[in-house]
């Protein structure tokens, strides 16, 4: 006896249930995480792309002690400086660089890659003290690529973050909104090493 052909079957072909209503998706998936724009960092990016290594303004402040004060490197010590980003993402942006010409981190000594990472944790403790952030980016990129604007000379990035403080202005205007001058956070910063213990800013 044949059986009744089911309800579900169009012309032979089993129909396939409706499909479920799409999950909403939780904010913190990948899907919906905002990114933080910054394109006006294109004009750093531009004003290094095809520069050579005399073109390296890390090297060109690593040479000239006598200038730190203009070029803001606030340490300097056997093997690394610290100095403001002038194309800051946050208020308080830092680099720090070994005073060598140098691409990867393999390339330098032991003694090198200690200061350089002695120099991060104190940059970060004095931020702290200074600024009252929420949280840092403390990070590194190699390569053009990887969106690094100097890939022939590495350098830690040190960045303050403060709940909310991405915004439009970027984006729609163009202009990047910064709380504090460098002058006035330097001063700060000044004042602030000394109780920290850490060593006396330059300048």
């Amino acid at each position: 006896m044949m059986a009744a052909k089911s309800s579900t079957s169009v012309r032979g072909c089993q129909r396939l249930p409706a499909p479920a209503p799409a999950a909403r998706l939780s904010p913190i998936m990948a899907e919906q995480n905002q990114n933080l724009w910054a394109p006006w960092r294109l004009e750093y990016i531009r004003a290094l792309a095809g520069k050579d290594d005399a073109g390296c303004f890390l090297c060109r402040y690593a040479e000239h002690p006598e200038q730190d004060a203009q070029n803001q490197v606030i340490w300097r010590g056997p093997s690394c400086l610290t100095v403001f980003n002038r194309f800051p993402y946050n208020n308080g942006h830092l680099l720090i660089a070994p005073l060598a010409h140098k691409a990867e981190m393999e390339e330098l000594d032991d003694t090198a890659l200690g200061e350089l990472i002695r120099t991060v944790r104190d940059a970060k403790r004095l931020l702290a003290k200074t600024t009252s952030a929420h949280g840092f980016n403390v990070g590194m990129n190699f390569g053009r690529c990887a969106g690094a604007g100097l890939p022939g000379h590495l350098h830690v990035h040190i960045v303050p973050r403060w709940d909310g403080d991405t915004n439009f202005m970027p984006v729609i205007g163009s202009t990047r909104v910064i709380s504090q001058s460098i002058e006035a956070l330097y001063a700060e910063m000044h004042a602030a090493a000394a109780g920290l213990g850490l060593p006396p800013l330059r300048g």
